[in-house]
């Protein structure tokens, strides 16, 4: 039996910093080497530009960057093969690449031949398809390539099989959503089986705006077997070992990190979204209104958890409606967590916003304009702090809010990134409960005492909307599942609030848009994957 050692490698990259990201392959691959010698290095898909480069792949420098760039792995004389994804022309045409270098060459490429162009990706508008298998020797193994969506499909392994291939290795740049891990397996499983060869499975690690890549690279024998499992979130290179005994490859059961329940996957994915967004956009810190409910409260955690709180500031900032139990628990949080806190009352701002409107006004009845003018306040005091301290100003927004334009725009939704932008309220509150299991840090009565806004006396959210567990499941069936409203009626859920629930999504649009960008955890949300017309006749019965 000949032994075989693959390092894969879940790297963490900056889209469109090309020349660091590729000295940061050469000191990982060299890092790895030290600790002993590996047949083959395994890197994500598009490594070298990260993913999803998205317009960048269209400006006239791309090919010249990257020419420059495997120049430099090559020159790296690394005593390995390195396989690894980047975006090349051939004859005019741009392919996503996976290349093979080997004695400081260049031996062998293929392009990718399954264009995604769903949800959030849309690889067609860059992208020509290949229609070649590649199978190169490793040392004696006839091994494949391919390239994420191509494990999607039969057709990959098919010609990979056909070509004399026994062994495939798949090069991803898989988005997480939640309960993406247990898909992706049991796709690689069946891929395995029909080409009767083990996959190695690589993936990349880390947020990309709203996207975040989740690891969990895998290998599956020829039998559908998951053999390794890498750590998920976690950035690192995972050295495997498989048997070859010139017929086939044989793969001895190794580490399986346990895949996260699905409310440990979510926080984490929050987590490494938020820590990236801010980190690579290189902010000092993040500023956030702590209002003493428990969106701002698990935004605040999230933000603690990515950042340490010496990066981290919560303000309270009250008003007449404030209740002292939402001024107790927002203090109590802080201190808890140890961030800066501060209190800045917007009653002047508000006189000042009224006296200076009150012709303006004059014989009109008070209505939600007051109510939004103290969420702006509130919007200009983070806006002024972001402003001179350099901080990103966090917004604390749900997915249900989202949805029904349940949010004041330039009040609540003034700001940068919104952590709970693709989380229901519903989630929320589960969310802020399992946090609580790692340590107490949300007040219980955040938790338990039913949401408000606090723009009124005695307001409540339920006021206005359907109870929040109704609501998030009307809406997953409408935003999700697109399921209409009749369709969703006939479930069983009451007509006059799926019909309000519906034609609050629909008219809200235009708020979306000017949304700051959020964490995407579910198929479907409102950002890259949601794409509809402001301006529209469609019926919402439709």
């Amino acid at each position: 039996m000949l032994p075989l050692k693959l390092i894969l490698s879940q790297v963490n990259t900056l889209v469109g910093d090309i020349p660091g990201n590729t000295a940061k392959v050469v000191a990982e691959a060299r890092k790895a080497l030290a600790a002993g010698p590996a047949d083959v290095i395994l890197y994500p898909e598009l490594t070298l530009t990260g993913y999803p480069p998205e317009d960048l792949l269209l400006r006239p420098s791309l090919a010249l960057r990257i020419e420059r760039a495997l120049q430099e792995l090559e020159a790296a004389s690394l005593a390995t093969c390195l396989v690894i994804g980047y975006p090349r022309f051939r004859a005019g045409k741009l392919y996503n690449m996976a290349g093979v270098i080997q004695n400081g060459k260049l031996i062998a490429e293929y392009a990718k031949q399954c264009l995604p162009n769903y949800q959030v990706f849309d690889e067609k508008r860059y992208f020509a398809a290949g229609d070649q298998p590649c199978v190169f020797d490793l040392k004696g193994v006839p091994t494949a390539l391919s390239v994420c969506e191509d494990i999607w499909h039969p057709e990959p392994m098919a010609q990979a099989k056909l070509a004399g291939a026994k062994l495939m290795l798949n090069l991803n740049a898989s988005p997480y959503h939640q309960g993406k891990q247990m898909e992706r397996e049991a796709v690689v499983a069946t891929r395995a089986r029909e080409g009767q060869m083990p996959v190695v499975y690589t993936n990349l690690v880390g947020g990309q705006d709203e996207l975040v890549f989740d690891g969990g690279s895998v290998v599956v024998d020829a039998s559908g077997q998951t053999c390794f499992r890498a750590p998920a979130f976690d950035e690192g290179q995972f050295s495997i070992a498989l048997h070859w005994d010139q017929q086939q490859i044989s793969v001895p059961v190794q580490a399986l990190e346990p895949i996260p329940d699905n409310l440990a996957a979510v926080y984490k994915a929050l987590v490494v979204g938020m820590r990236d967004y801010v980190t690579k956009n290189r902010f000092k810190g993040v500023v956030l209104g702590l209002s003493g409910g428990i969106d701002s409260a698990l935004t605040l955690a999230i933000a603690v958890d990515a950042l340490g709180a010496d990066r981290v500031e919560a303000v309270m900032m009250p008003f007449r409606y404030t209740s002292d139990l939402s001024k107790d628990d927002a203090a109590d949080e802080a201190g808890r967590l140890g961030v800066r806190y501060s209190s800045i009352s917007i009653e002047p701002m508000y006189e000042a916003f009224m006296a200076a409107l009150s012709d303006e006004f004059a014989g009109t009845k008070r209505d939600t304009t007051e109510e939004n003018l103290q969420a702006r306040c509130r919007g200009v005091l983070l806006m002024a702090i972001s402003n001179k301290k350099g901080y990103l100003v966090l917004t604390t927004g749900n997915k249900s809010e989202m949805a029904v334009g349940y949010s004041t725009l330039y009040g609540d939704m003034a700001g940068g990134f919104d952590a709970l932008k693709d989380v229901p309220k519903t989630l929320v509150f589960a969310l802020s409960r399992y946090r609580n299991t790692i340590s107490l840090v949300i007040p219980e009565t955040v938790i338990t005492r039913p949401p408000s806004a606090e723009l009124a006396p005695d307001q409540k959210d339920e006021d206005s909307l359907p109870p929040y567990e109704i609501l998030d499941q009307i809406l997953e069936l409408y935003v999700e599942q697109d399921l209409s409203a009749e369709a969703i009626i006939a479930l069983g859920f009451n007509r006059e609030q799926v019909e309000r629930a519906v034609r609050l999504v629909d008219v809200n649009e235009y708020k979306r848009r000017q949304a700051p960008v959020g964490i995407r955890i579910t198929q479907r949300g409102f950002g890259r994957d949601r794409r509809y017309p402001i301006t529209s006749g469609w019926k919402m019965g439709d």
